[in-house]
């Protein structure tokens, strides 16, 4: 009893109910329901069109500010530090005191890292995976560079433990901080892609298509009941507020269509092309750094040459995502081409026992040169398409900010229209 009893509507439910079905039955009342139609479903639709177009200039600021400066900074821990273990290592070949070049050019990326932590520390959550991560570089980059130090005391000093104490370095670079930066740069990539989702605010649409549809239908089924039963042909009212949701739906779907192709082109030809030349020059980096620990551990074909040759079989300039620089990619694949045969002198060297030419060779102006010639094509790919990621994202944000205010005005002029074309046909039951 109390369960039939609880399922029964309430009196004035009911009652309104009844009222509603009573409406139906006469001119005056149809008219009455279609207004309340029309003005639920122009506030609905007035709603949701805010908050498509707030959701999706939150989501495209949100990329532009936070999620890709992000993946940059991470990007920038990753190479700096890799960066900062191959100056380190050439540094340590030069024996005795090193050279002031390279002492400078290894502070200053370490000094990168340290900068570009403090900025992604305010960029990621705090108790996340993300936020651990930077702690733990920090703590670790200092560690790390106190390794160096350690090292470079006692190669000054003619120490063989030196070369022990920068294997220790190197191996905590590329064993611990490397992979946790690249942890980051990970993280940093899933919440670009997150970005991007939220950027398109794509159940928004859907359902702002819907409320737009209904109401479009709405207003042409209340003018063709209005002209069968008035015999009028035109309600002018009613067209005004028809024309005004169908210059919302032309101005929304333009405004949108052309926002989702910018996005489209900031992750195929910025953000995409972006992590795969970062990828490549760490790989390059690796490269170096394993040349001149192989030849600070005088180990021969050990482990760092081994590092070496895994690193050269992932180095490759023809991925899908790189076609957009294919002439720069050509550039520096000959320039790797060039470093890759200067090394195979300097490990020939090496092997028939002519250890300083080697070293010589290693840390000399030629394969400087040749190294900073690859890395540069790279950097220039880089900037390039950061570039291009930069004026795609803000072209992408351009009107959604207005759009959240004159989508609203819009249907609310829309619903004020309809709402006087149909009062107009009531005034005239009275």
């Amino acid at each position: 009893m109390t369960t039939l009893l609880a399922q029964r509507p309430a009196p004035g439910s009911r009652g309104a109910l009844r009222r509603a079905g009573q409406l139906r039955h006469t001119s005056p009342g149809r008219l009455q329901l279609l207004l309340v139609l029309l003005l639920v479903l122009g506030a609905l639709t007035g709603l949701v069109a805010g908050l498509t177009a707030t959701s999706a200039a939150a989501g495209t600021a949100d990329l532009r500010d936070r999620a890709q400066p992000l993946l940059a900074e991470a990007e920038t821990i990753y190479s700096s530090l890799a960066e900062a273990d191959t100056i380190a290592a050439q540094a340590f070949l030069a024996g005795g005191l090193e050279p002031a070049a390279l002492t400078a050019r290894y502070e200053e990326r370490l000094a990168r890292v340290s900068t570009a932590l403090t900025s992604a520390s305010r960029r990621t959550p705090e108790g996340s995976e993300a936020a651990e991560a930077v702690h733990a570089l920090a703590a670790g980059t200092t560690r790390y560079a106190a390794l160096v130090a350690t090292a470079r005391a006692a190669n000054r000093q003619g120490l063989p433990v030196g070369a022990s104490y920068l294997a220790t370095a190197s191996e905590l670079n590329q064993q611990t901080l490397q992979p946790t930066a690249q942890s980051l740069f990970q993280f940093a990539s899933r919440e670009v892609d997150a970005g991007y989702e939220v950027a398109r605010s794509s159940w928004w649409l859907i359902l702002l298509l819907v409320l737009v549809v209904a109401l479009t239908g709405a207003l042409v089924a209340t003018q063709v009941y209005l002209s069968r039963t008035t015999r009028r042909t035109f309600n002018l009212p009613l067209v005004a507020a028809t024309g005004l949701t169908v210059l919302l739906v032309a101005a929304t779907g333009v405004l949108f269509a052309l926002q989702r192709d910018h996005l489209r082109s900031a992750g195929e030809d910025g953000s995409v092309p972006v992590t795969t030349l970062a990828e490549r020059r760490i790989l390059a980096l690796r490269e170096r750094a394993s040349e001149a620990l192989t030849l600070a551990a005088r180990a021969g074909d050990g482990p760092h040459e081994d590092d070496f040759t895994a690193a050269q079989a992932r180095l490759t300039f023809d991925e899908p995502e790189l076609l957009k620089e294919a002439g720069l990619m050509r550039q520096a694949r000959a320039q790797h081409d060039a470093y890759l045969a200067l090394h195979e002198q300097v490990r020939e060297l090496d092997d028939n026992g002519d250890y300083d030419a080697a070293v010589k060779l290693a840390v000399g102006q030629e394969s400087t040169d040749a190294f900073a010639a690859l890395t540069g094509t790279l950097d220039e790919a880089l900037d390039k398409r950061r570039a291009v990621f930069d004026d795609e994202i803000h072209q992408a944000g351009r009107g959604l900010g207005a759009l959240t205010v004159l989508a609203p005005l819009l249907v609310l002029v829309a619903c004020v229209l309809a709402a006087l074309g149909l009062r107009a046909r009531l005034e005239e039951y009275r």
